[in-house]
C-alpha cells in the first residue's frame, strides 16, 4: 500500500478515485509498549520525551494501520492527501490520532 501526503504518485497513474478514508486511535501519551511512566521519570525531561514520542508513535502506527485497512475495503493500493492530525484530550493524558486521505488505484 502506498501512502503519501502529495496528491499524485510519481511514476503511477491514478486510474480510479475511490472516496475519502480515515485512520483514527487513541491512548495514553504516557505509556510505551504497556509500560507507564512512573512518577520520578516525570520529572526527568529526558525520560519524559522520550516515553511521550514513542507513546505518541505507537498511537499514530494504530491510526495508520486503520487507514489502511480501511482503504483495503474499499480497494485501494494506495492512499493520497493524507493530513495528520493530533488532539490531546481535555484534562488527561489521552492523545488521539485522526489521519484521513483519499483512497485510489493506482497503475
Amino acid at each position: 500500500m502506498i501512502l503519501t501526503t502529495t496528491h499524485n504518485i510519481e511514476n503511477f497513474k491514478i486510474v480510479d478515485y475511490l472516496g475519502i478514508v480515515t485512520g483514527t486511535a487513541y491512548d495514553s501519551s504516557y505509556t510505551s509498549n504497556g509500560q507507564k511512566m512512573s512518577f520520578k521519570d516525570m520529572f526527568s525531561m529526558s525520560k519524559y520525551r522520550e516515553i511521550y514520542t514513542l507513546g505518541l508513535e505507537n498511537i499514530k502506527e494504530k491510526a495508520f494501520q486503520n487507514l489502511k485497512d480501511n482503504a483495503i475495503k474499499l480497494g485501494a493500493n494506495a492512499v493520497v492527501g493524507i493530513q495528520i492530525d493530533v488532539e490531546p484530550l481535555a484534562n488527561s493524558a489521552t492523545l488521539i490520532v485522526s489521519i484521513t486521505g483519499t483512497a485510489v488505484k493506482v497503475k
